[in-house]
């Protein structure tokens, strides 16, 4: 299978600051390969190195085999990027953007209007509508028309999502899914764990470092230890009481309850007579399927 990136011990700072350390991955031909990392983590900085933007201080990037340096003008030409913050021309309207940015790349939107058919659809009855006066869901969908426009074959996307509803997301991620058929590989950062799951590979990346690199399914099942779902009436209460009680390993917040695990993968009576003696009231334990995030604290906490 032919290599869209090639990535081999990528290191860049800003000052004192290592934003990326020796960072190496693959990305296949029309796989849709995600990055999943807090704020700060890198996956900005990584995201300008592949499209050109930035340049690397140490290491290389190769894109469907040109160098990222020496190539930049080349490449550019098969690159589709969608930055993390809506860059378009707000005063400009959703047809003015579409058409402004096929013709940057020497096309029009007739030619490759098939590419984005599917996601143009949505937001073309509104086209005269300036783009600063779109919904975040239209915002998103013009975005990735003007990324697309010029028939890209790596399309990077910068946590298109954030911000969207949830139908909106589906409905972007079945249309990443369509694009595969156009033979475009896909490179995505995203901070919501069901987007993961839908990546065909995903690395986890903290403090500018790969922790690790696999199918989704395989990074949660190496999840190490037995994980439990603890619910009480104050939340708050319940996680500090828990990270006071000996022989708890962490525990962490998600969503309406605690996900925690013990030094010896279980807990007894004492748990609950603990807690009630902290003042906490309707405790419920049940074991838990652990989830991409809580490998991620795993490998974090290592």
């Amino acid at each position: 299978m032919n290599k869209i990136v090639e990535s081999s011990g990528i290191c860049k700072k800003f000052g004192n600051t290592q934003a990326l350390n020796n960072i190496s991955f693959s990305v296949d031909e029309s796989e849709i390969f995600g990055f999943i990392g807090p704020d700060g983590a890198g996956k900005t900085t990584l995201f300008r190195i592949i499209t050109t933007l930035l340049l690397p201080d140490e290491g290389e990037m190769k894109v469907m085999g040109l160098d990222s340096r020496k190539d930049f003008r080349e490449l550019r030409k098969h690159i589709g990027y969608m930055p993390g913050r809506f860059s378009l021309y707000q005063d400009l309207s959703v047809e003015e953007n579409l058409n402004f940015y096929a013709t940057v790349f020497g096309t029009t939107v007739r030619e490759n209007y098939d590419l984005i058919s599917d996601i143009y659809s949505h937001i073309e009855p509104f086209k005269k509508r300036l783009a600063g006066k779109l919904s975040g869901g239209m915002k998103q969908k013009l975005a990735l028309s003007c990324a697309l426009i010029h028939k890209p074959s790596l399309l990077v996307l910068d946590e298109p999502t954030t911000g969207v509803d949830a139908v909106s997301r589906s409905e972007f991620w079945e249309m990443l899914r369509k694009l595969r058929t156009y033979n475009i590989s896909i490179i995505v950062s995203t901070p919501y764990m069901d987007e993961a799951m839908r990546c065909d590979r995903v690395a986890l990346i903290q403090n500018g470092k790969i922790l690790t690199i696999d199918h989704p399914q395989k990074i949660r099942d190496g999840f190490s230890q037995k994980m439990f779902r603890v619910q009480a009436t104050d939340k708050y209460r319940l996680i500090l009481a828990l990270r006071k009680y000996p022989g708890i390993h962490a525990a962490f917040p998600f969503g309406d309850s605690i996900h925690v695990t013990f030094e010896r993968d279980k807990y007894d009576d004492s748990l609950l007579s603990f807690l009630k003696s902290e003042g906490i009231e309707n405790v419920t334990i049940e074991e838990s399927r652990a989830g991409i995030e809580d490998r991620f604290l795993e490998l974090m906490g290592k």
